[in-house]
């Protein structure tokens, strides 16, 4: 059983490094002429223009889980008293 959990995750872990290694290919390179030509020209704010809303969610989804484990293992340690 261990052996199945250890190669689905190796798996799934393999699927999700190529999916964003795709999107890192979508992002214009630094300094392209086509963005604007310099920090803070163009249409694009100073910093460029780099999505952060899925990794933000990740991230939120992350600290969730693992403030829900955190409550869980607390009131299983006060049941046992």
């Amino acid at each position: 059983m261990k052996k199945t959990i250890r190669q689905l995750i190796l798996v799934i872990s393999i699927i999700s490094a190529a999916a964003f290694v795709n999107t890192l290919y979508a992002q214009p390179k630094p300094g392209d002429p086509g963005v604007g030509g310099g920090p803070g020209g163009g249409s694009y704010p100073i910093g460029g223009s780099a999505p952060i809303g899925s990794g933000l969610v990740i991230l939120l989804t992350m600290g969730l889980g693992y403030g829900a484990k955190k409550v869980y293992d607390a009131r299983k340690d006060l049941s046992k008293d």
